[in-house]
């Protein structure tokens, strides 16, 4: 008869339970998970309906065509130079600070020369900013 220890053996470690843990976890992440579309975008643009407004005298009107062509109170500028819109804004408000800049764009018309006619007004001291439009129909649709 043997009398001692009986000799142990090394334990295993079972890789079964432990991978459909595993799935289990990555299953419900996967379920759970939203994601984003980045490359398709839901917008619905605000609707406007404007009034026709008075045309005030002290009102600065400063047009962009839909080739970024600048027209201020009437006088189109040669070139689409920030310094020079500046020059014509402030040259049109005749020192005026507290004159209404109507800024009249083209809808072709980019977003970089709105911005432009923005920045050259903020150059030439104007803090009142409003846009045109034009009043819609009941049967436009928005592309």
């Amino acid at each position: 008869m043997r009398f001692g220890r009986p000799k142990s053996s090394e334990p295993e470690i079972n890789l079964i339970p432990f991978i459909d843990v595993l799935l289990v976890v990555l299953i419900f992440l996967m379920l759970t998970t939203t994601y984003g579309r980045l490359t398709q975008l839901d917008m619905r643009l605000p609707k406007a309906d404007s009034a026709a407004q008075d045309n005030r005298p002290d009102d600065l009107r400063v047009s962009i065509s839909s080739d970024g062509q600048y027209v201020v109170q009437k006088t189109a500028l040669t070139t689409s130079d920030i310094g020079a819109l500046s020059q014509a804004i402030s040259a049109a408000a005749n020192g005026n600070r507290d004159s209404l800049l109507v800024i009249a764009a083209d809808a072709r018309a980019s977003h970089q020369a709105v911005m432009l006619v923005m920045e050259a007004a903020q150059n030439a001291g104007l803090q009142r900013i409003t846009f045109s439009a034009q009043a819609r129909t009941s049967n436009t649709v928005l592309p």
